[in-house]
């Protein structure tokens, strides 16, 4: 009867243990993945505000120099200047947010290392060789 205790209560500290692992083996990926979130965050702010800085800059030098052009031409061919810069800035637009829109489908690689080591995690549990 001793003997069922004492095994019962070695059975219990193991799964104790096993529960203490796993906890922490989580609070670890947790913070890792938190550690990621804000690296990645300020990555994308620091884009965002460098990228919206340029492109208004960039498109008052387009803007002024659309007119200057136009103003040089107009006594001789007003509408085809207009023509050109207006064919110019919306193709310019549509090329910039077709390539935006592939960019956003690369964000999916965030967390590429909390992931890598939440499947080594899951080997190591299940006992496969990762």
């Amino acid at each position: 009867m001793a003997n069922e205790s004492s095994s019962a209560g070695r059975s219990e500290a193991r799964v104790r243990g096993w529960v203490a692992n796993i906890l922490e083996l989580a609070e670890v990926r947790l913070e890792l993945l938190t550690i990621e979130a804000r690296i990645g965050l300020q990555r994308l702010i620091l884009v965002c505000v460098y990228g919206v800085l340029g492109a208004v800059l960039a498109a008052f030098g387009i803007i002024f120099l659309a007119l200057l052009i136009t103003v040089a031409m107009w006594a001789t061919h007003p509408l085809l200047a207009l023509a050109i810069f207006t064919t110019l800035f919306l193709g310019g637009g549509i090329v910039l947010m077709i390539l935006a829109r592939g960019k956003l489908r690369g964000l999916v690689e965030m967390f590429s290392v909390t992931r890598e080591e939440l499947r080594r995690d899951q080997h190591r549990l299940r006992g496969d060789a990762p």
